[in-house]
């Protein structure tokens, strides 16, 4: 009976030890084991201390607080408690192992164990298989931020990204594999390797339509404007054998006319060079929504694509299939307009522009309705007269067979009143400057042209960007009011011109010129105001300086009020120019008996401007007085005397209008000038004979008598949408006169024609004349009578150069890089033609020199504006041995001619 007993107690006691060690999970501890845990029953455990093993960079109590399980909880072992624990701090991806182990138990009190294994963490990555450009582009889009924990998720959203990129710039084959690779100076530490293989850019080979009875595959295809197929240039052998096979192959029965050459080649050329064809799946999505609004346009409202199908055509290129839902042709048939009280039936019709049986285009009522940009719209009509809280929702009301009926329901609500307008956003500009251009006034009835021209108006200061101009609008209609806020962005527009050049028989010459375009002359004694000079009120100081030594020197001062008084648009303006020209070889004449002949002119001009209301508020008329004072000293150089003291006191008026919507980078509108400038006619009561022709020159010029008539106008049209491609037309022409034909047209203010229009000491003989550039041709050259002689023979003494009437037309085709506040840039093609004569007889419009070339101009608010130019003259002037050829420009500041 004992030996049983024995055995019964050994078995038993086995198989305890046996269950225990097969239940035994991530919880057990030989400690455990040693305090008799029961995985078989759980018992219930207080919680006396948590310990967390294996961190190195993670917080501590952070991962306590992560499990859940606090000191004094009271759990069971074993228990869903622990293996929740686990799970949350699984869920949050900072490990890559963990287990709870139980360190000890005394009593009813548990200790545990949370045994972390910590994830690695990025500390580097890198590229291959790609260029640096590719790589640079790529970084940005990539989320990858170094001592961040490499995990499944990182490495797949990194090839996902990395496929993407490359996905848009036509690689739809790119393979991308991200490998991880232990950091040799930092034993916790990943680098990931990202390899990109992006195989052959995927092009388009060919698009098909099916369905499209009514407008053919060609029209179809232009609309697809970023889904273009792959260039090519298939040309039939038959054409091929025809056209370079030798002759004595071709009997003449073979031979085949120009005229069918011509239609052969239209039939089995396709040509498409210019058209990029690479895949990039959003710009297909926005081109098959364009093809459906093309549809929609041409009177298929219930046009659709069915089917829209991509396969592979080869491994670098894939056709698309398009099968094409027409539907039938829809025409307007009745308008109807509901709720309208202050426009009649007839005044809206008028403005909507649609008749009966006009083709039905859904596109076109939105613009009728909304926003014409090129004329007038319905919203427009009644927001124009304060009708801010006006709608209008146009409804189709009857579909019979092809024809439609819309019915056009209004909402004329009440006219809007303004409340209050507030600006935001000027730190540097006061804003008594911005809320004088305001066309938006509290008070005053809401017009939406007055929003568009304050916005063109603030855009034109010069003192903002002007893609940062807006203006928020909160409509209160229980009021009838409404508040605007005028948000702008403001950019340095001061300038410092720093430069130097080249040229003619002065070398170098050197120009430091200062424009200050937001001066305040109040602020001076203010130092807090000093940003980093006494800025805010709008005012325009300008000092410059250009000098080669003591051969040419020219020193101006020019100060502008825009708001005398700071009431009305009343501008101010005054200007000192001191110049000196000398020749200190005796250059301008061989037989000079002064060892320095000089050339000196002073000036003062004062002149008063203001904003006109009509015909328009684009219109101004600026009026100024000038006197200028000539001093020669044995000068002759093209004035037809070398000595004497010559006076001009000039009465000039100019009547401008200005509508363009930017100052650097017009893209529409116009600006158009007409200025006449008057002498008094001294010729009256001189009591001199001028008709004698051996009166002294210097005498007959001492005082300075002559009308002058100046023409200029530009126009800018923008070519597309975004209004980026901009085509600038240009015509410009001058005129001289005399009031007697005995006193005739004096030898000053001519003009001088041909070159980069820049004047000063670059160029001899400029002092006192007229400048205009012609790109193609060298400074100066087209100017009467010596015309290309001048440059490289000395006029010789009573030879009057300069040109009394000219003309000027041009083209210019503008796209830019940039247009943002920090620099302007753009190039451009362009042709232009002019000439110039010295006498109304031989004036011909029609006969001009013509060039075109290529450029660029960059405008930096520090600089100014920059302009490089190459031209080619087409035309030989007159003396010259060969045509003026290629020339290269360089101009400093804007030009006006």
């Amino acid at each position: 009976m004992k030996k049983f007993l024995i055995i019964v107690l050994v078995f038993s006691t086995a198989s305890d030890i046996w269950a225990q060690f097969r239940r035994r999970d991530r919880t057990t501890t030989p400690q455990a084991s040693e305090n008799n845990l029961n995985y078989a029953n759980p018992a219930e455990y207080t919680i006396a201390g948590i310990e967390v093993k294996g961190i190195n960079v993670l917080d501590k109590n952070a991962m306590i607080s992560i499990s859940g399980l606090k000191v004094g909880d009271k759990i069971k072992i074993p228990g869903d408690a622990i293996t929740g624990a686990i799970r949350k701090i699984w869920k949050y991806g900072l490990v890559g192992d963990v287990s709870i182990e139980v360190s000890k138990i005394e009593g009813t009190n548990v200790y545990l164990n949370i045994v972390l294994a910590e994830r690695s963490r990025l500390t580097a990555f890198y590229f291959t298989g790609i260029n640096k450009t590719q790589e640079s582009g790529l970084k940005e889009d990539l989320k990858l931020i170094r001592g961040k924990i490499v995990n499944d998720a990182m490495v797949r959203n990194t090839e996902l990204a990395v496929k993407k990129y490359f996905v848009k710039k036509g690689f739809l084959n790119t393979d991308v594999k991200v490998i991880q690779e232990r950091d040799t100076l930092n034993q916790d530490g990943i680098k990931l390797k990202i390899a990109v293989n992006t195989k052959s850019k995927v092009k388009i080979n060919a698009i098909s339509f099916e369905g499209n009875d009514n407008i053919d595959d060609a029209t179809l295809k232009r609309k697809l404007k970023k889904t273009k197929e792959h260039p090519r240039f298939v040309l039939h052998r038959t054409i091929l054998r025809e056209l370079f096979a030798p002759k004595k192959y071709l009997e003449p029965a073979e031979k085949v006319s120009w005229k069918q050459t011509k239609e052969f080649l239209n039939e089995n050329i396709k040509l498409n060079i210019f058209a990029s064809s690479k895949f990039i799946r959003s710009e297909y999505e926005e081109d098959k929504k364009k093809l459906i609004e093309y549809y929609n346009s041409k009177g298929y409202r219930d046009a659709e694509i069915e089917v829209d199908s991509i396969y592979n055509h080869n491994f670098r290129t894939i056709n698309i299939d398009f099968k094409i839902y027409e539907g039938p042709k829809y025409y307007f048939r009745n308008i109807i307009w509901t709720g309208n009280y202050i426009y009649t039936d007839k005044q809206l019709d008028a403005v909507l522009g649609i008749s009966k049986g006009d083709v039905y285009n859904k596109d076109l009522i939105d613009k009728k309705l909304q926003f014409n940009p090129k004329g007038m719209d319905i919203s427009g009509l009644y927001m124009d007269d304060g009708y801010l809280f006006f709608r209008i929702n146009p409804v189709e009301v009857a579909v019979a067979g092809d024809s439609i009926d819309v019915e056009m329901r209004i909402s004329e609500g009440e006219q809007a009143t303004i409340n209050e307008v507030t600006i935001s956003g000027n730190e540097r500009t006061s804003d008594h400057v911005i809320r004088r251009e305001l066309s938006t006034v509290p008070g005053q009835k809401f017009r939406r042209s007055d929003i568009i021209r304050t916005q063109q108006s603030l855009s034109q200061l010069g003192y903002f960007a002007p893609d940062k101009v807006s203006q928020n609008l909160v409509p209160n209609p229980a009021k009838g009011t409404v508040d605007i806020e005028w948000k702008v962005e403001e950019q340095s527009n001061d300038q410092i011109e720093l430069s130097g050049g080249w040229g003619g028989y002065y070398g170098f010459v050197g120009t430091l010129g200062l424009t200050f375009n937001n001066f305040s002359i109040r602020n001076i004694p203010h130092l807090k105001n000093w940003k980093p000079l006494p800025v805010g009120d709008g005012q325009r100081l300008q000092l410059r300086m250009q000098a080669n030594g003591r051969q040419y020197q020219s020193y101006s001062f020019s100060f502008t009020e825009p708001w005398l008084g700071g009431r009305k648009p009343h501008s101010f303006t005054v200007s000192l120019n001191s110049s000196v020209q000398r020749s200190l070889y005796g250059y301008q004449m061989p037989d000079s008996t002064t060892a320095n002949p000089t050339m000196k002119v002073h000036s003062i001009t004062v002149g008063l401007g203001r904003r006109l209301e009509w015909p328009d508020n684009y219109f101004t008329l600026t009026n100024s007085v000038s006197y200028l004072r000539y001093i020669l000293n044995d000068w002759d150089a093209g004035l037809g005397f070398s000595d004497g003291v010559s006076n001009s006191i000039t009465f000039n008026t100019t009547l401008a209008r200005n509508s363009v919507n930017e100052i650097m980078y017009p893209s529409q509108g116009s600006t158009i000038s007409l200025s006449l400038t008057l002498t008094p006619p001294h010729s009256l009561w001189r009591g001199l004979d001028y008709s004698d022709p051996n009166l002294d020159p210097a005498t007959k010029f001492a005082w300075i008598e002559f009308h002058k008539w100046m023409f200029d106008a530009k126009y800018y049209l923008p070519l597309d949408n975004k209004k980026k491609l901009v085509l600038e037309a240009k015509a410009h022409f001058g005129f001289i006169g005399s009031y007697s034909r005995e006193a005739g047209i004096g030898p000053f203010e001519r003009f001088f024609l041909g070159g980069d229009g820049l004047a000063g000491g670059f160029n001899s003989f400029l002092l006192g004349q007229e400048i205009i550039g012609l790109r193609g041709y060298q400074n100066n050259r087209i100017t009467p009578p010596l015309y290309d002689r001048y440059g490289s023979v000395s006029p010789g003494r009573g030879v009057v150069q300069g040109g009394v009437v000219y003309d000027k037309l041009g083209l210019e085709l503008r796209y830019p890089v940039t247009t943002g506040s920090a620099a302007t840039i753009y190039g451009f093609i362009f042709t232009e033609a002019g000439n110039n004569w010295n006498n109304y007889e031989d004036f011909n419009p029609f006969n001009l020199y013509k060039s075109a070339g290529v450029g660029a101009r960059i405008f930096m608010p520090a600089f100014g504006l920059i302009g490089l130019n190459w031209a080619y003259g087409f035309d030989r002037l007159p003396y010259a041995q060969d045509r003026s050829g290629s020339q290269f420009h360089f101009t400093i500041g804007q030009q006006i001619r």
